[in-house]
């Protein structure tokens, strides 16, 4: 059971890293876009690798995200109950977060799987085969299904949720929460 903790643990941050990857990325072609004009330098197709990076970034990062507790949540019904009633709604949260990353997981990997099966190119100046832009969202995806059934378990055994900090108990906690919230 542990090393397969550690490898989810190992798979969330990898995630992650691979967003922050691509973030790098989309630093080093705006870099050579704007600083290759003057000198004459053109990067062919950059602004629709920067395109594809983002969607990258945007895929990968959502399981490291939501395992450390930085997403953004609205927690209005939830926040109202406590015990059992809330264990509950978590429960059923957590449900319905899995259905629909699930869906989307699917049904992004079939579009990949289709568009590798039939070798469709990407529209632009350079030709790239479009499952590979592809690819990022749909791992992303499918590692954000992993981290939510991943949750779901660890609720239902009785563990309190990853994805929500814990509560401050003085006025320092919670002023420290508000600084180093990204909101």
């Amino acid at each position: 059971m542990k090393l397969v903790r550690r490898f989810l643990d190992w798979l969330y941050l990898f995630s992650g890293a691979a967003a922050g990857g691509f973030l790098l990325a989309i630093f080093v072609l705006m870099l050579l876009l704007s600083a290759g004009r003057p000198l004459g330098l053109n990067v062919r197709s950059g602004d629709e690798f920067i395109g594809w990076c983002m969607v990258a970034i945007s895929f990968l990062g959502l399981a490291h995200t939501f395992r450390s507790a930085e997403m953004i949540r609205v927690g209005l019904l939830i926040d109202r109950f406590s015990g059992r009633t809330r264990w509950y709604f978590e429960i059923f949260s957590l449900a319905v977060g899995c259905f629909f990353t699930g869906y989307f997981a699917w049904f992004a990997y079939r579009m990949t799987y289709f568009s590798w099966f039939i070798s469709e190119p990407s529209q632009g100046v350079i030709v790239v085969p479009i499952w590979i832009p592809q690819s990022g969202m749909s791992v992303g995806l499918v590692i954000l299904f992993i981290a939510f059934v991943d949750e779901l378990i660890h609720v239902l055994l009785g563990g309190n949720p990853h994805y929500e900090k814990p509560k401050p108990k003085t006025a320092e906690e919670a002023l420290e929460q508000a600084i180093q919230s990204p909101v």
